[in-house]
Parts: structure tokens; sequence; C-alpha cells
């Protein structure tokens, strides 16, 4: 297995550092409306009074935490090591007990191992979480095995459940996304099967992930769509243009995925950062030394206002997506605890109407260069579904 070079990105002191208060105003439009009715059997849990995540937020129908916890890598970090099962299930837990409710995998990630750590970490309060999780890839669903290309097949998708419910120790995902479309199977056909999973009560909500827009459209009007998946953050702000005026306009919620920018916006990485073998962020663009110096800038951005804030710069690139839309729910990932609990405490951040708009007239000043995904990935992106025939 590879391991880290000695050129791994750094953590930066402020990333780790978790404050015990934060300041600022309110914005109240962020959690304003939100309903307290939930669907069955989707219990919610209070989050620790002191230090916990604060609000509650509509996906569709589906009422979640106003963040959620990214598990994709608690099998395999960037960096291709392996962390510590037991750690990762601590990590869960303890997001659990400050106020996180809502969990995202994948059978694409591992393949197959992140939903059994999920499952694992759950279990002792699987009725008071949402659990989601997504299919799609060509993946064997006996051995996990990737194979090249997408697989929506109306058969193998409810096959490709069945294996998530044995993994998640479930009876239900509450959450199930089509992780790329599939550019072979007529999207009304994938909504077919998973009406027939909702009917026997093993899908609860559906949702996409990196779709084609008519083909969310064409989703939504065959089986009500509750969210859309993406990546968005500072970094990349690609869906403010369509997917999610999309989104508001049909009543659906937005899971920003990547939300701190693979780590960039935390302040973890610098100029200098070069990527170890096997570590995705390499291969991308954006992240060249020419690019990386570049866009730097973002960096020291977020640095002038975690210091005016009292908070650290993933508090504040978070917080930024959260006075958004009130229906936009990130989904951080980390494999470090001090790291999902200073996550957990950006939804104390608050901006006034006008530090936020002088924050994001900042942000869109920067201009990013380079491309977020290598051609390779970016390929399965905003792709879209062929016409029923």
């Amino acid at each position: 297995m590879n391991q880290p070079s000695s050129t791994q990105p750094r953590f930066d002191p402020v990333r780790r550092t978790l404050l015990a208060s934060v300041g600022g105003l309110a914005v109240a439009s962020a959690t304003a409306g939100l309903s307290s009715g939930l669907a069955a059997g989707q219990a919610i849990a209070s989050p620790s009074p002191e230090d916990g995540l604060t609000g509650r937020r509509k996906l569709g129908a589906l009422e979640v935490s106003s963040l959620g916890l990214g598990v994709q890598n608690m099998s395999r970090t960037y960096q291709t090591t392996v962390p510590s099962r037991p750690e990762m299930h601590n990590i869960i837990r303890t997001a659990f007990d400050h106020g996180v409710t809502f969990y995202d995998a994948a059978e694409a990630y591992g393949p197959h191992e992140v939903e059994r750590i999920l499952g694992e970490g759950v279990a002792p309060f699987r009725d008071k979480v949402v659990v989601a999780s997504k299919f799609g890839w060509d993946i064997d669903l006996e051995t996990g095995e990737r194979r090249r290309g997408l697989n929506s097949r109306p058969a193998h998708i409810k096959q490709a459940v069945e294996g998530m419910l044995r993994r998640l120790r479930t009876d239900r995902i509450d959450l199930l996304y089509q992780h790329r479309v599939d550019p072979q199977v007529p999207i009304e056909d994938v909504a077919g099967a998973v009406r027939d999973l909702m009917k026997e009560g093993k899908v609860l909500h559906w949702g996409l992930s990196e779709m084609g827009l008519q083909t969310l459209r064409r989703a939504h009007a065959e089986l009500p769509v509750t969210a859309v998946q993406s990546e968005y953050s500072m970094l990349w702000r690609g869906p403010e243009r369509d997917a999610i005026p999309l989104c508001q306009e049909l009543g659906i919620g937005f899971v920003p995925w990547s939300p701190l920018g693979v780590g960039f916006l935390t302040g973890a990485i610098d100029a200098k950062t070069r990527f170890a073998p096997g570590d995705i962020r390499g291969n991308e663009t954006r992240f060249t030394p020419e690019n990386l110096a570049h866009n730097i800038s973002l960096v020291h951005l977020l640095r002038q206002w975690s210091e005016r804030k009292g908070c650290t710069p993933a508090q504040v690139a978070l917080a930024w997506l959260l006075a958004r839309k009130p229906w936009i729910v990130p989904i951080p990932g980390t494999t470090q605890m001090p790291h999902m609990l200073e996550n957990v405490r950006a939804s104390q951040v608050r901006f006034s109407n006008g530090e936020f708009a002088e924050l994001d007239r900042a942000v869109t000043a920067v201009e990013v260069r380079g491309n977020r995904l290598p051609d390779t990935v970016q390929v399965f992106s905003g792709v879209e579904a062929p016409p029923r025939t």
C-alpha cells in the first residue's frame, strides 16, 4: 500500500483549534420556515446544547440536521492510509452525540466497506438518524470489484439495494441516490425501480448526484426527488448557475459534497503542497503548482474572515454555504475527531446580511483556476439519461 509522501498536505494548527464560542449576528432566513414534522420512523435526536450542531433543515419532505457527515474516506483516506475502524465508529457516534443525524455513504466507497463501517457505527441509534447511500457504478454485487462504467439497470439497482441493507444493518435506506446518470438507461426506468423499492419499504426517499438538468426534471416528474448531491463550495461554485436554481424551482433539497474543497478551504494545503501517490487531488489541475499558487488567495481570504468572526477558516466556508439557502445541507467528511467537532460548530457561526454580502462579493472576486476533477472523472458529471422509447 502506498504511504503518504513527506510532502503530503500539512494540517494547519488553526484548523485543529476548537473554539468554545463564536461571534456574529444571525441570518434569520437561513433557518426560517422549517417544519418539525418527520417522515415515519425518522425520529431526530436533540443536539448537545453547549457546543453541538444547531438547527434542522428540510430536503424536500425529509428533515435532517443542518450539517451531515460524509463517511467516504473512512475506509481509505486521500493519502491512501487506512484509518482505525474503532476510531471511525467513535467519530460517527460522537457526531450523533453532537446533533448530527444525517450520514452519507455509497456502495462505491470502499467499495462496500464504508457502508459496513457506517452500519456498525450507527447501530446503537439507527432509528434516530437518516442514512443515505448511492448506487450506479458497475460494481460486483458480492465481491465489490469495481468494473468500468455505470450500471443503473432496474434489476441491478434492486440487487444493489439488497446488499446495501445487509452492509448497513438496516431494513431501509432513508435517502437513496443515483450516484451518476447511466447513459444507457432512461431515468424513468430508474425511477420505476426506486418506486418498487419504496413500495416494499426498503427506500424512503430518493435523489440524484451530478446529473444533467433535463434528467433531473424528468426524474422529478416521474417520482418526486428529495435531494440533489453535487460538489459545491467556495472553491467550486458551478451549481449556482443552473442546478441550485432548478432545485429551488422544483422544491428539491441540495447536498454539497466536498464543501471544504477536498481540504483546501481548511488551510491544510498551501502553495508548496505536493500530493502523495494515489491522492486524487494530485490529478486535479486546480492543484497544480502554478494554479495552487494563484488559488491560495481564497484561503487567505478565509483566514481574514476567520479572525474577524473568531472561528476557523473551515467554519467560515461551511457557514457561507449554510447561509445561502435554508435547504442546503453540507456533508463535510473527515477521519479526525477534532475536525468533525470543528465542522459541527460551524452551524453556530452567523453572518449579518451585510457581512454575508461582503463575504460573497470577496469570494466571487477570486478567480479559481484549473478544473475540479480529472477528465476521466468529470466525464461522468452532467450526463443526460437517454429518452424512454
